[in-house]
């Protein structure tokens, strides 16, 4: 919701809003920040609503019984979704770029909107995480940014099946894989999905996103190992450091080649690149002045984010994995290198650990080994009235039997602070602590006060 009034405000509409977290004392900073620019923020009582002239949005975690609904309604409001919003403002663009898949689509939305902007193309860009490249003093919190180029570079959503609102003029499709919806609902979002679009972006690599392609009006493709694709690497040309990955980049529809180096490390993220090359490729810009630019991109917030080292030589790590594919990615980008792992993760609903939970065992069961640990404590939760009969310690059961004698220990401590408590207990020099989960800002402060405690 946040770059959506960002970008609304940039357009001069008067923005107000309230939100839960606020009224619970999460993130005041965040807020704060909002108050200084002009927003006007209200508690979630209702008390903002006052006229039959507003209109409300409202995300989709946000229930009737809210009282702003509740007020809305009965004053006869207009009511958009922040979906439809979105979709509106970015369907009027006259370029528009949309970002889908399951994973990855945040840091291709930030890698397509700073190619975009430094080749001078002067973007808007909505993203869901803070891209670091556009922070500034007066924009800590810069997960969107606003243009007058007639480009809109947007990540869009299918958990909610709100990106069939979308109609893009390039569409990206990074992977499809298990998360909110069945295998067979997704496939019909993201293949109507591609078919909008003018001209779409594919990874081939995935088998499910491949076999989508046939919908796309006009192709691009793009892949690490398919030697087939459009947009590709060549051979034995990746390098990875702890926080780099470097390779050379081959265009096949022409023969020529040219240098990437990434200051963001893993192989996902290398795909995350081809998918932001061709995006990048689709609208116009050649692939050497694109690949240039991405040697300066930065990464995002919350992305396998290094907090810091501690004295005694312990990494703390922030990052946004809560599904299968963004767990595994972040394990496999450390698992390249030599250390002891301690996988912290807080999971993101009680509805998606039922879901997902038995592939999020076999990852985490799989991927580490006997010498790490994984902790986890209670989801996520801010109220309301889902089902929180089946939590975390049904995960650790399944991380046990999915590791067996080659896995990693597994505990379930169900406050956040005695997690804490443990970890410290636990670590010892050379040590990386990955803090894993998302729907929670406080994640990040939890993770810097975990790094302070470790001295």
């Amino acid at each position: 919701m946040l770059p959506l009034a960002l970008i609304l405000r940039g357009l001069g509409a008067e923005i107000a809003g309230s939100d839960r977290s606020r009224d619970q004392g999460r993130t005041p900073e965040k807020f704060a920040w909002l108050e200084g620019l002009g927003f006007q923020l209200y508690p979630q009582d209702g008390s903002g609503i006052t006229s039959a002239d507003q209109t409300l949005v409202a995300s989709a975690a946000v229930e009737d019984t809210v009282p702003e609904v509740v007020r809305a309604t009965a004053l006869g409001c207009p009511r958009m979704s922040r979906a439809q919003l979105l979709a509106r403002l970015f369907n009027a663009a006259p370029h528009s770029i949309a970002i889908g898949g399951t994973s990855g689509k945040s840091t291709v939305t930030g890698m397509v909107g700073w190619i975009l902007t430094a080749c001078g193309r002067d973007p808007t860009i909505m993203n869901g995480a803070v891209m670091k490249n556009f922070v500034a003093p007066d924009a800590p919190f810069a997960s969107a940014r606003v243009g007058a180029g007639g480009v809109f570079v947007s990540e869009v959503d299918e958990s909610d099946g709100s990106i069939a609102l979308y109609r893009p003029s390039i569409a990206v499709l990074n992977n499809v894989s298990l998360d909110h919806k069945s295998l067979e609902e997704l496939r019909d979002l993201f293949g109507d999905f591609l078919g909008r679009a003018d001209v779409a972006a594919v990874n081939i690599d995935d088998a499910e996103s491949a076999g989508l392609a046939l919908h796309a009006r006009k192709l691009v493709t793009f892949a690490i190992d398919h030697d087939a694709a459009d947009i590709g690497i060549v051979p034995g040309s990746i390098v990875q450091g702890p926080t780099t990955i470097a390779a050379t980049l081959i265009d096949r529809r022409h023969g020529a080649t040219c240098a990437l180096a990434l200051q963001v490390p893993g192989r996902h993220n290398l795909a995350n690149a081809l998918a932001a090359l061709a995006a990048a490729d689709a609208a116009g810009v050649p692939l050497a002045k694109a690949a240039a630019a991405l040697a300066d991109f930065v990464g995002l917030a919350r992305r396998f984010d290094i907090v810091g080292t501690s004295a005694g030589g312990i990494t703390v790590i922030d990052d946004f994995g809560h599904n299968p594919d963004k767990v595994s990615a972040t394990l496999r980008t450390l698992k390249a290198h030599p250390g002891r792992i301690i996988a912290f993760f807080q999971p993101h609903g009680y509805g998606p650990l039922r879901q997902m939970g038995h592939e999020l065992a076999e990852v985490f069961g799989q991927l580490l080994g006997p010498d790490d640990v994984v902790i986890l404590c209670d989801p996520v939760y801010f109220g309301g009235t889902v089902d929180r009969s089946q939590g975390s310690e049904r995960i650790t059961r399944l991380i046990a039997e999915a590791g067996g004698p080659t896995g990693p220990s597994a505990e379930y401590i169900a406050a956040r602070d005695d997690c804490a408590t443990r970890i410290a207990a636990l670590a010892r020099p050379q040590d990386r602590i990955v803090i894993m989960g998302a729907r929670d800002d406080t994640l990040s402060g939890f993770a810097r006060d975990l790094l302070a405690r470790l001295g």
